[in-house]
């Protein structure tokens, strides 16, 4: 795990003393609110519906203990008990009060952390796989370069103010767990012809109010060209990027405004004028950093183990949870364990204080000190040896953060919505709870399956809406909160948009239209076969009968639906 250095560290400090002073100004009166805006924005802080939000970056969704702990302190003392993990594996305070946001950056850089560029538009927190440096089907560790980019992105002169936020990706698996075709730039570490390593380079992925999938740009990157190629296409975009309308300014619209071909000129072109020794990194430099992210020097062991068995046999919760939230090591003996913020009942990605201190200390009893945060809004000890497996889960049912539910049904990924969000039409978090309530019997959504349902309360899609294969956005209807239900989205290497079924739903017959797509689901599967499997074999049409009745059939179920 990276540590900062004498200058992370200087750094750091000296950005939060500069804060401090704008802050004081700020209360004086000296400055107005439209010219702290972009000041306290540089610094993670939005003003939202009810009070300050403070966004914390956690880059690459890597925590030691000692910083889990300290975020724990913080919510409890500078907020209400809990923070919100988010899609970017940030964590946000949502009730932060301006004159203590200094001391809490000050709380934040003493265990090397801060909220720089997790808001404005800028090159924001570069995420990765949760299971980086574990997986059984990694090629190489993408926390490496995720440690760059971060090094290399934060203040850099020319990107700092950006047409509009500008998100990056990366994976070095065989499969995709970091959704890297929604991003901006996405990349996944592959093997070229000689079996060197190098990267796939893929631009202007995105959701929002014009969801695209990212279109490849290069299909081989040697890797350590990987600076200068991404400030050529940081450059490309910041020259002809929309700066004279807010809904056209991504990076996604000027790929396809382009072409894709286009682009590709551009960026080839651009980077052939680029200095590259003055950019991309020594090899020196890359070793310097890769010895931080060295494997653990775990001791193999036996991939099963008697207490762990017995403990199946004897407790139903306990076997359920090892099925769907635990998941094999690349070293025998060990696993990996996804701690699930999502108990029904509970706001989605929501940890109170006193939580994050038990998974803190479970991660160092047990988990060699380290923690992960995923774009669901989960928790992830990656390293635990399996004859702790028993412990671990123990101290998860006494925090409350014991539920076996990955990615089925009520594992929903969730924004704050209208609950907190200025920019949002509806609420999200009240349809989160109503849904996972209706799928609380593990039993039900055991045999739903794999099934991934997100919530987003605007079109910014922050709930990541647009992949899911069940995807509900809230908009305002009228001065109402309505629901729209878009089906077949997905976020891994068959990406794919979610289509709109049809009119929205209120509230209230949210959870019903929920309930009647499974059901629909459940009649027309085949065997093993999960949800999206059925969506895009069946189409459709079965769906939205079942929703809204046959066409000119009279009477529809959606009527009925909306009159219960």
């Amino acid at each position: 795990m990276y540590r900062y250095d004498e200058f992370d560290a200087a750094f750091v400090r000296s950005r939060t003393a500069q804060f401090r002073d704008q802050v004081a100004r700020r209360l004086a009166g000296e400055i107005s609110e439209e010219q702290f805006r972009p000041l306290r924005l540089h610094n993670g802080l939005y003003l939202q519906l009810h009070a300050y939000m403070l966004r914390v970056a956690i880059p690459y969704g890597v925590l030691s203990a000692r910083q889990l702990e300290q975020l724990a302190r913080i919510a409890r003392k500078h907020d209400r008990g809990y923070g919100h993990f988010t899609t970017r594996t940030n964590i946000q305070f949502h009730w932060a009060r301006l004159e203590e946001t200094p001391d809490v950056l000050d709380l934040l850089a003493d265990v090397d952390m801060h909220a720089i560029q997790t808001s404005g538009n800028c090159i924001r927190n570069t995420t990765t796989d949760p299971y980086a440096g574990v997986a059984i089907d990694e090629i190489e560790d993408p926390r490496v370069w995720a440690e760059i980019i971060r090094q290399w992105s934060t203040v850099h002169p020319e990107f700092l103010f950006l047409p509009r936020k500008f998100k990056i990706a990366i994976t070095g698996a065989a499969e995709d767990r970091a959704a890297i075709l929604y991003h901006d730039i996405g990349m996944r570490i592959v093997k070229g012809k000689g079996g060197e390593t190098g990267f796939a380079i893929y631009v202007g992925g995105g959701q929002g109010r014009t969801p695209y999938v990212a279109d490849e740009l290069r299909s081989f990157l040697p890797k350590e060209q990987l600076l200068s190629y991404l400030e050529a296409i940081m450059r490309v975009y910041n020259l002809h990027g929309r700066r004279d309308n807010l809904y056209k300014s991504r990076i996604k619209v000027l790929v396809k405004a382009l072409g894709i071909e286009e682009f590709r000129r551009q960026v080839e072109e651009e980077w052939s004028k680029i200095d590259h020794v003055s950019i991309d990194l020594p090899q020196e430099e890359y070793d310097r950093i890769a010895a931080y992210f060295a494997p653990l020097p775990l001791v193999p062991g036996p991939i099963t183990d008697a207490g762990v068995e017995k403990r199946r046999r004897e407790d139903a919760s306990f076997d359920s949870w090892v099925r769907n939230n635990v998941l094999p090591h690349r070293v025998a003996g060990h696993v990996i364990v996804n701690i699930l913020l999502k108990e029904p009942g509970k706001v989605p990605g929501d940890a109170t204080a006193d939580q994050m201190e038990a998974v803190a200390a479970l991660a160092r009893a047990y988990g060699h000190d380290e923690i992960r945060v995923t774009y669901q809004q989960n928790l992830v000890l990656p390293n635990v040896a399996l004859v702790d497996l028993v412990k671990v889960y123990d101290g998860l049912v006494a925090a409350g953060v014991a539920v076996g539910n990955y990615e089925l049904i009520t594992d929903i990924i969730s924004c704050p919505g209208l609950d907190y969000c200025n920019l949002a039409n509806a609420r999200s978090i009240p349809v989160a709870l109503e849904i996972a309530k209706r799928f609380a019997d593990q039993s039900v959504a055991e045999d739903i399956g794999r099934l991934r349902l997100n919530v987003s309360g605007c079109i910014n899609a922050c709930g990541h809406h647009h992949s899911g294969n069940i995807g509900i956005l809230g908009v305002d209807k009228k001065g109402t909160e309505h629901y729209q239900i878009t089906l077949g989205g997905s976020p891994g290497d068959d990406a794919e948009v979610g289509t709109i079924l049809g009119p929205s739903f209120p509230a209230e017959a949210v959870p019903d239209a929920i309930e009647t797509i499974v059901a629909t689901y459940r009649a027309h599967r085949r065997e093993g076969e999960v949800f999206l499997a059925t969506y895009r074999r069946i189409g459709q049409a079965p769906f939205k009968e079942a929703l809204y009745g046959a066409p000119n059939s009279g009477a529809s179920s959606r009527k009925q639906l909306q009159e219960a």
